[in-house]
């Protein structure tokens, strides 16, 4: 009999001019960046921590440092890899994802197909066990203010 488990991620990155903007493992034309000891890949943060949570393997900061050196400026998708590799050794599959990201701009809709695309091939799973969400916070807040971008995710995995 399968076990199902959820598990629930959030995550925020200021939004700077001068960096790349990755979200959901492509990079976004904007004129600001997202800020962070890694890439700064938000979408792709609150997934790793929500499976991490759903599988209790603990939090991305345990296993990848912000502290570490070897993981400065890495690519997000190096780590959901590594996470795929723990929650498939730890005897789970994704069930699904469902995120939403939180950002007044760039608008984040056309690109959500082609994110979805991304991180199916980096988990190997189905483009249809991930949802992608965006909404803006109507300008209120550090995300309408075009401080900051946050996003969340819930994870259903079951054991195998």
């Amino acid at each position: 009999m399968n076990k199902f488990r959820i598990g629930f991620g959030y995550d925020v990155h200021q939004l700077k001019e001068g960096y790349d903007f990755w979200l959901g493992g492509i990079k976004l034309e904007h004129e600001k960046g997202a800020v962070g000891h890694s890439d700064a890949d938000v979408l792709i943060h609150v997934i790793c921590d929500a499976l991490l949570g759903a599988a209790n393997l603990r939090d991305i900061g345990y296993h990848f440092s912000d502290q570490d050196p070897k993981f400065k400026g890495i690519d997000s998708k190096i780590l959901l890899s590594k996470v795929m590799i723990l929650l498939r050794e730890a005897g789970y599959e994704v069930g699904n994802l469902d995120t939403t990201i939180c950002l007044q701009l760039p608008k984040v809709n056309p690109h959500i197909p082609t994110m979805k695309k991304c991180l199916s091939e980096v988990m190997n799973v189905s483009e249809n066990d991930i949802s992608i969400k965006a909404t803006t916070t109507e300008k209120l807040g550090f995300v309408g203010r075009q401080e900051g971008v946050s996003a969340y995710c819930t994870a259903l995995i079951y054991s195998v």
